[in-house]
Protein backbone atom coordinates (compact mmCIF):
# COMPACT_ATOMS: atom_id res chain seq x y z
CA UNK A 1 0.00 0.00 0.00
CA UNK A 2 2.98 2.45 -0.20
CA UNK A 3 3.04 5.39 -3.00
CA UNK A 4 4.44 3.91 -5.64
CA UNK A 5 8.02 5.53 -6.77
CA UNK A 6 6.89 7.39 -9.27
CA UNK A 7 4.74 9.16 -6.77
CA UNK A 8 7.17 9.42 -4.08
CA UNK A 9 9.74 11.09 -6.88
CA UNK A 10 7.30 13.56 -8.22
CA UNK A 11 6.27 13.96 -4.37
CA UNK A 12 9.71 15.34 -3.66
CA UNK A 13 10.97 16.91 -6.84
CA UNK A 14 7.77 19.32 -6.35
CA UNK A 15 7.87 19.27 -2.25
CA UNK A 16 4.16 17.92 -2.04
CA UNK A 17 3.54 15.03 0.15
CA UNK A 18 2.09 12.38 -0.15
CA UNK A 19 0.02 10.43 2.56
CA UNK A 20 -1.35 7.26 2.79
CA UNK A 21 -4.03 6.00 5.20
CA UNK A 22 -6.65 2.99 5.57
CA UNK A 23 -9.66 4.01 6.69
CA UNK A 24 -11.98 3.18 9.74
CA UNK A 25 -12.94 -0.51 10.40
CA UNK A 26 -16.61 0.12 10.05
CA UNK A 27 -15.80 0.27 5.93
CA UNK A 28 -14.77 -3.49 5.71
CA UNK A 29 -17.98 -5.00 5.62
CA UNK A 30 -18.82 -2.52 2.72
CA UNK A 31 -16.09 -2.73 0.54
CA UNK A 32 -14.41 -6.38 -0.93
CA UNK A 33 -12.62 -4.15 -3.16
CA UNK A 34 -10.95 -1.14 -1.05
CA UNK A 35 -12.12 2.59 -2.65
CA UNK A 36 -9.03 4.58 -3.10
CA UNK A 37 -9.84 8.77 -1.90
CA UNK A 38 -7.37 11.49 -2.81
CA UNK A 39 -8.19 14.31 -0.24
CA UNK A 40 -6.76 17.84 -1.25
CA UNK A 41 -7.22 20.79 0.03
CA UNK A 42 -6.61 24.47 0.61
CA UNK A 43 -5.84 25.06 -2.85
CA UNK A 44 -5.74 28.93 -3.05
CA UNK A 45 -5.86 29.27 -6.77
CA UNK A 46 -3.94 33.33 -7.04
CA UNK A 47 -0.88 34.14 -7.25
CA UNK A 48 0.62 33.40 -3.80
CA UNK A 49 0.16 29.37 -5.02
CA UNK A 50 2.29 29.17 -8.40
CA UNK A 51 0.53 26.89 -11.20
CA UNK A 52 3.46 24.45 -11.48
CA UNK A 53 2.55 23.72 -7.86
CA UNK A 54 -1.30 23.50 -9.15
CA UNK A 55 -0.36 21.24 -12.03
CA UNK A 56 2.00 19.33 -9.70
CA UNK A 57 -0.33 18.27 -7.27
CA UNK A 58 -3.16 17.29 -10.11
CA UNK A 59 -0.43 15.07 -11.34
CA UNK A 60 0.23 13.43 -8.32
CA UNK A 61 -3.49 12.45 -8.08
CA UNK A 62 -3.84 11.24 -11.36
CA UNK A 63 -0.85 9.14 -10.75
CA UNK A 64 -2.42 7.68 -7.80
CA UNK A 65 -5.79 6.45 -9.93
CA UNK A 66 -8.18 7.27 -6.82
CA UNK A 67 -11.65 6.09 -7.60
CA UNK A 68 -12.94 9.37 -6.32
CA UNK A 69 -11.35 12.93 -5.33
CA UNK A 70 -12.57 15.25 -2.58
CA UNK A 71 -11.70 18.69 -2.14
CA UNK A 72 -12.60 20.70 1.52
CA UNK A 73 -12.30 24.14 0.55
CA UNK A 74 -10.43 26.99 -0.20
CA UNK A 75 -10.49 27.13 -3.80
CA UNK A 76 -9.31 30.89 -4.28
CA UNK A 77 -7.03 32.76 -2.44
CA UNK A 78 -8.46 36.57 -2.19
CA UNK A 79 -9.81 37.33 -5.44
CA UNK A 80 -11.62 35.63 -8.43
CA UNK A 81 -8.91 35.99 -11.56
CA UNK A 82 -7.64 32.84 -11.30
CA UNK A 83 -11.19 30.70 -11.97
CA UNK A 84 -10.05 29.79 -15.66
CA UNK A 85 -7.00 28.46 -13.83
CA UNK A 86 -9.01 26.71 -11.37
CA UNK A 87 -11.14 25.27 -13.95
CA UNK A 88 -8.26 23.86 -16.41
CA UNK A 89 -6.70 22.39 -13.59
CA UNK A 90 -9.52 20.90 -11.61
CA UNK A 91 -10.89 19.49 -15.00
CA UNK A 92 -8.12 17.64 -15.36
CA UNK A 93 -8.61 15.00 -12.64
CA UNK A 94 -8.87 11.79 -14.31
CA UNK A 95 -12.00 11.20 -11.03
CA UNK A 96 -15.08 11.97 -10.23
CA UNK A 97 -14.25 15.33 -8.25
CA UNK A 98 -16.73 16.16 -5.30
CA UNK A 99 -16.15 19.58 -2.98
CA UNK A 100 -17.20 21.77 -0.06
CA UNK A 101 -16.70 25.37 -0.03
CA UNK A 102 -14.46 27.42 2.76
CA UNK A 103 -14.06 30.72 4.13
CA UNK A 104 -11.86 31.94 1.23
CA UNK A 105 -14.58 31.09 -1.46
CA UNK A 106 -17.12 33.11 0.73
CA UNK A 107 -15.18 36.00 1.14
CA UNK A 108 -14.22 35.79 -2.59
CA UNK A 109 -17.33 35.13 -4.02
CA UNK A 110 -19.45 31.80 -3.50
CA UNK A 111 -21.45 32.03 -6.38
CA UNK A 112 -18.57 32.61 -8.73
CA UNK A 113 -16.52 29.90 -7.35
CA UNK A 114 -19.42 27.59 -7.34
CA UNK A 115 -20.17 28.32 -11.23
CA UNK A 116 -16.35 27.68 -12.14
CA UNK A 117 -16.42 24.14 -10.59
CA UNK A 118 -19.14 23.16 -11.72
CA UNK A 119 -17.64 23.98 -15.29
CA UNK A 120 -14.82 21.80 -14.19
CA UNK A 121 -17.04 19.02 -13.32
CA UNK A 122 -16.70 19.54 -9.52
CA UNK A 123 -20.13 18.29 -7.87
CA UNK A 124 -20.02 21.06 -4.44
CA UNK A 125 -21.83 19.54 -2.18
CA UNK A 126 -23.79 22.28 -0.08
CA UNK A 127 -25.25 20.77 3.31
CA UNK A 128 -26.09 18.10 1.12
CA UNK A 129 -25.22 14.49 0.62
CA UNK A 130 -24.81 12.25 -2.51
CA UNK A 131 -24.79 8.80 -3.16
CA UNK A 132 -20.87 7.54 -5.21
CA UNK A 133 -20.74 3.64 -6.57
CA UNK A 134 -17.31 2.84 -7.59
CA UNK A 135 -17.38 -1.36 -8.91
CA UNK A 136 -20.75 -1.68 -7.29
CA UNK A 137 -19.83 -0.19 -3.96
CA UNK A 138 -21.81 2.08 -2.34
CA UNK A 139 -20.39 5.49 -0.40
CA UNK A 140 -22.40 8.67 1.06
CA UNK A 141 -20.41 11.50 0.60
CA UNK A 142 -21.85 14.18 3.27
CA UNK A 143 -20.60 18.05 2.67
CA UNK A 144 -20.91 21.14 4.86
CA UNK A 145 -20.50 24.33 3.79
CA UNK A 146 -18.61 26.36 5.56
CA UNK A 147 -18.40 26.73 9.31
CA UNK A 148 -16.26 29.22 9.36
CA UNK A 149 -18.21 31.95 8.11
CA UNK A 150 -21.52 30.66 9.15
CA UNK A 151 -22.24 28.36 6.08
CA UNK A 152 -23.09 25.09 7.67
CA UNK A 153 -25.91 23.53 7.94
CA UNK A 154 -25.66 19.90 9.67
CA UNK A 155 -29.06 18.95 9.95
CA UNK A 156 -29.94 19.71 6.31
CA UNK A 157 -26.63 17.81 4.95
CA UNK A 158 -27.89 14.72 7.41
CA UNK A 159 -31.40 14.62 6.48
CA UNK A 160 -32.10 11.42 4.72
CA UNK A 161 -28.52 9.56 5.14
CA UNK A 162 -28.59 5.78 5.56
CA UNK A 163 -27.04 4.54 8.69
CA UNK A 164 -26.73 1.04 6.53
CA UNK A 165 -24.23 2.28 3.99
CA UNK A 166 -20.74 3.77 4.05
CA UNK A 167 -20.26 7.52 4.79
CA UNK A 168 -17.78 9.49 4.43
CA UNK A 169 -18.00 13.67 5.45
CA UNK A 170 -16.11 16.83 4.03
CA UNK A 171 -15.98 20.11 6.22
CA UNK A 172 -13.48 22.76 5.43
CA UNK A 173 -13.84 23.37 9.16
CA UNK A 174 -12.39 19.86 11.21
CA UNK A 175 -14.18 21.13 14.46
CA UNK A 176 -17.44 19.79 12.59
CA UNK A 177 -16.28 16.37 12.77
CA UNK A 178 -17.18 15.51 16.46
CA UNK A 179 -21.00 15.78 15.17
CA UNK A 180 -20.58 13.92 12.27
CA UNK A 181 -19.39 11.29 13.93
CA UNK A 182 -22.64 11.17 16.27
CA UNK A 183 -24.42 11.03 12.81
CA UNK A 184 -22.84 7.67 12.16
CA UNK A 185 -20.15 9.49 9.98
CA UNK A 186 -17.04 7.72 10.85
CA UNK A 187 -14.57 9.38 8.86
CA UNK A 188 -14.22 13.25 8.05
CA UNK A 189 -11.97 14.90 5.46
CA UNK A 190 -10.91 18.35 6.42
CA UNK A 191 -8.46 21.76 5.77
CA UNK A 192 -8.08 25.56 6.49
CA UNK A 193 -5.13 25.04 9.24
CA UNK A 194 -2.72 24.44 6.07
CA UNK A 195 -0.65 22.88 8.95
CA UNK A 196 -0.08 26.29 10.39
CA UNK A 197 2.96 26.24 7.36
CA UNK A 198 5.74 26.30 10.18
CA UNK A 199 5.78 23.13 12.19
CA UNK A 200 9.54 24.00 13.67
CA UNK A 201 9.32 23.76 17.64
CA UNK A 202 5.71 22.81 17.29
CA UNK A 203 4.90 26.23 16.47
CA UNK A 204 1.81 25.30 14.94
CA UNK A 205 0.37 23.60 18.29
CA UNK A 206 0.90 26.90 19.94
CA UNK A 207 -0.82 29.75 17.18
CA UNK A 208 -3.15 27.34 16.39
CA UNK A 209 -3.96 25.12 19.35
CA UNK A 210 -3.51 27.75 21.82
CA UNK A 211 -4.47 31.34 20.35
CA UNK A 212 -6.91 30.43 17.79
CA UNK A 213 -8.36 27.70 19.51
CA UNK A 214 -8.17 24.62 17.41
CA UNK A 215 -8.85 21.00 18.46
CA UNK A 216 -7.77 19.67 15.26
CA UNK A 217 -4.67 20.73 13.70
CA UNK A 218 -3.24 18.56 11.04
CA UNK A 219 -2.91 14.93 10.56
CA UNK A 220 -5.48 12.22 11.75
CA UNK A 221 -7.02 12.68 15.15
CA UNK A 222 -9.60 10.17 17.34
CA UNK A 223 -10.51 6.58 16.42
CA UNK A 224 -10.80 4.23 13.23
CA UNK A 225 -11.28 1.15 15.17
CA UNK A 226 -14.52 1.48 17.10
CA UNK A 227 -18.15 1.88 16.65
CA UNK A 228 -20.26 4.17 14.67
CA UNK A 229 -20.47 6.55 17.73
CA UNK A 230 -16.71 6.79 17.43
CA UNK A 231 -15.00 8.28 14.53
CA UNK A 232 -11.82 9.91 13.05
CA UNK A 233 -10.78 13.52 11.46
CA UNK A 234 -7.92 14.34 8.97
CA UNK A 235 -6.50 17.65 8.75
CA UNK A 236 -4.99 18.22 5.45
CA UNK A 237 -2.18 20.94 5.41
CA UNK A 238 -3.16 21.60 2.00
CA UNK A 239 -1.74 22.70 -1.61
CA UNK A 240 -1.93 26.41 -1.68
CA UNK A 241 -1.25 29.91 0.90
CA UNK A 242 -3.19 32.61 1.05
CA UNK A 243 -0.79 35.02 2.26
CA UNK A 244 2.93 33.87 1.68
CA UNK A 245 4.41 30.26 0.47
CA UNK A 246 6.37 29.45 3.61
CA UNK A 247 6.55 25.89 4.65
CA UNK A 248 9.11 24.88 7.69
CA UNK A 249 8.98 21.52 8.95
CA UNK A 250 8.01 17.92 7.99
CA UNK A 251 3.99 18.28 8.71
CA UNK A 252 4.01 21.59 7.24
CA UNK A 253 4.80 20.28 3.55
CA UNK A 254 2.41 20.75 0.50
CA UNK A 255 0.20 17.35 0.54
CA UNK A 256 -2.00 14.91 -1.20
CA UNK A 257 -3.64 12.27 1.16
CA UNK A 258 -4.88 8.83 -0.38
CA UNK A 259 -7.42 7.21 2.13
CA UNK A 260 -7.58 3.19 1.57
CA UNK A 261 -11.51 2.49 2.69
CA UNK A 262 -11.93 -0.70 3.05
CA UNK A 263 -8.53 -1.45 4.27
CA UNK A 264 -7.87 -1.54 8.21
CA UNK A 265 -5.43 0.33 10.35
CA UNK A 266 -2.56 -1.48 11.16
CA UNK A 267 -2.33 -2.97 7.09
CA UNK A 268 -0.03 -0.66 6.30
CA UNK A 269 2.77 1.83 7.03
CA UNK A 270 1.27 5.13 7.59
CA UNK A 271 2.48 8.89 8.03
CA UNK A 272 1.36 8.49 11.44
CA UNK A 273 -0.88 7.20 13.80
CA UNK A 274 -4.17 8.45 15.58
CA UNK A 275 -3.52 11.83 17.99
CA UNK A 276 -5.13 12.74 20.75
CA UNK A 277 -7.35 16.35 20.28
CA UNK A 278 -6.12 19.64 21.64
CA UNK A 279 -8.26 21.34 24.03
CA UNK A 280 -9.37 23.81 21.66
CA UNK A 281 -12.43 26.33 22.10
CA UNK A 282 -15.50 27.51 20.38
CA UNK A 283 -15.88 30.60 18.72
CA UNK A 284 -17.76 33.13 21.10
CA UNK A 285 -21.00 34.49 19.17
CA UNK A 286 -19.17 37.84 19.23
CA UNK A 287 -16.62 35.90 16.57
CA UNK A 288 -19.29 34.42 14.67
CA UNK A 289 -21.22 37.15 14.13
CA UNK A 290 -18.33 39.35 13.06
CA UNK A 291 -17.16 36.33 10.69
CA UNK A 292 -20.53 36.58 8.78
CA UNK A 293 -20.36 39.96 9.02
CA UNK A 294 -17.12 40.10 6.70
CA UNK A 295 -18.65 38.15 4.42
CA UNK A 296 -21.55 40.60 3.59
CA UNK A 297 -19.26 43.47 3.98
CA UNK A 298 -16.78 41.75 1.39
CA UNK A 299 -19.45 41.33 -1.03
CA UNK A 300 -21.00 44.48 -0.51
CA UNK A 301 -17.82 45.50 -2.04
CA UNK A 302 -17.77 43.57 -5.09
CA UNK A 303 -20.58 44.97 -5.86
CA UNK A 304 -19.71 48.47 -5.72
CA UNK A 305 -16.55 47.82 -7.57
CA UNK A 306 -18.79 46.53 -10.79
Amino acid sequence: MEAPAALRARSAANRIEVRQFAGAVVYQPHFEVPMRVAHITDQHFGRVTSAATQHAARALVNEARPDLVVITGDFVAHGLNYLDQLGEVLGGIDAPVYGVLGNHDHWCGADEVRRALARAGVEVLDNAHTMVEVRGQRLQLVGLDDAYTGHADRDKALRGLRRDLPSLGLSHIAEEADALWAAGVPLVLSGHTHAGQVTLARMHELTLGKVVGHRYIHGLYGCRRGERQEGAVYVGAGVGAAVMPLRLGERARREITLFELGTAPGTFDEHHTEQPPHPGRDPSARTRAKRAAQVVKKRQKREKQR
